[in-house]
Order: C-alpha cells, then structure tokens, then sequence
C-alpha cells in the first residue's frame, strides 16, 4: 500500500518593498518627512506608538497582494523598533489607526482610490490626504464603520494624534499638542545647531566666571601673604 503524501505548506512571501519610490518630487519629499518625524518625536516617549513612513502594511495574513505603504503609519499599542513591513497578525491584530498620504502630480487618481478603500476596510480610524501643490488637506474619521469626509480641516484636532492643522497660510502648518509647530529636517537642523551654540557659549561662560573667581580668589591669597610678611595678621583686619 502506497502510504499518502502530504503536499508542503506554501510559504508566502511578504515583500518588504514593492518597488515604487518613496517620493516623486523634493517638495512631496519634505512633506512625507516633516509628518513622519513631527508625528515620531509627539509620541518619542511612548514606547507603545509605533510611527513609519513608507512602510509596507499587510493587513491579512496568506494573501501578499492586499496590502499599501502610506506616506506615514501610525499604531497605537504597538511597541517602537525597526521592521521591514507591518504585518498585522504579527502585531497582535492592530490595524495602523492613522495614516497620512502626501499627494504629487504624479499620484494616479486609481491608485489613490485603491489605497483609500483598503484603509476604510482594514481598520484604519483617521486618513489625511494633503496636497501641497494647491495645498488641500483632505481628513477622512471612522464613523459607523465608514471613513467620512471631515467638513473642515482647517482648524481640526486630530483626535488621536492631538495635533492641529492650520491651513490659513501659504502651505499648512501642523501643531503639537504643547503648541509647537512641525519643521522640516532643515529647521531642526538649524534649531539644533542653535541649541548647541547656545549650549556651548553657556558653558564658556561658566568657565570664564570661574576663572574670574579663582583669579580673584588668588589675588586675595596674595595680599594676605604679603601683609603676613608685613607683620599684619589679615585676620585681625576690620
């Protein structure tokens, strides 16, 4: 009797890239990254909110091909560290509850729907679009299981995030909770030089007020040995 064979388990590979660039353009570029790292240092000290960029999301475990990397991902409840992609069931079931997509001229309207349809599906509660060519923020929040057009960005708290967007100027600025503003890599850059020198000038100047006061504590020392040798105990001085 020939004995029954049981076909291998398929592994299924899970791409941690799906070959499309990250922008199209410098100005898409810095928006991508300003969110990202604006949204990263808001929960920098929450070790249970996890915040990527261009990251690929699977959202069903066996099936390769559903899944989208948004410009930015957010997950509460799920712990910081690196990863070549979320794969949802690997992460205890959470979905990223927030995402963001930055738009280009570039951005097929097809591929914008698709991605759209996705998030509404799998999970995700808030979904931003901003598009700084006009510029427009478009913000999408859950409601009843439906992602639902927010009537007025300008203004809006992000409930989960609990930051602002201001769209009052030339180009939209977001709000930390604390009041601070997003910047882009260059003006942190910048802020941080300016931290470093202020930093440093400060430390120079605790070192000159130290020399001021051992030079003059010196001079002090010096009198006193030369009135010793006068006879005069500077002790006994009013």
């Amino acid at each position: 009797m020939t004995p029954s064979l049981t076909p291998p388990t398929r592994q299924i590979d899970y791409p941690d890239s799906d070959g499309q660039p990250m922008s199209d353009n410098t100005l898409q570029f810095k928006w991508i990254v300003t969110i990202e790292g604006g949204i990263d240092s808001v929960f920098d000290d929450d070790p249970n909110v996890f915040v990527a960029g261009d990251l690929l999301w699977y959202p069903v475990e066996g099936n390769n091909l559903i899944r989208c990397a948004p410009d930015t991902l957010v997950a509460f409840g799920r712990p910081k560290g690196e990863r070549g992609s979320y794969r949802q069931w690997e992460e205890a079931g959470i979905a990223p509850q927030v995402v963001f997509e930055v738009l280009s001229p570039g951005n097929r309207a097809g591929e914008m729907t698709r991605k759209f349809e996705l998030y509404e599906r799998y999970g995700v509660e808030e979904c931003y679009i901003y598009d700084p060519d006009d510029p427009e923020l478009t913000g999408y929040l859950r409601r009843g299981g439906r992602l639902e057009k927010i009537a007025e960005p300008h203004g809006w708290v992000s409930p989960r995030l609990g930051i602002r967007f201001d769209l009052s100027g030339p180009e939209m600025v977001i709000y930390r909770p604390d009041g601070e503003r997003f910047l882009t890599y260059r003006e942190l850059q910048r802020k941080v030089g300016e931290k470093h020198r202020l930093a440093e000038e400060e430390r120079l100047a605790r070192i000159q007020a130290q020399q001021r006061a051992d030079d003059a504590k010196k001079q002090v020392e010096k009198f006193a040995e030369h009135l010793r040798k006068l006879g005069i105990d500077p002790d006994q001085l009013p």
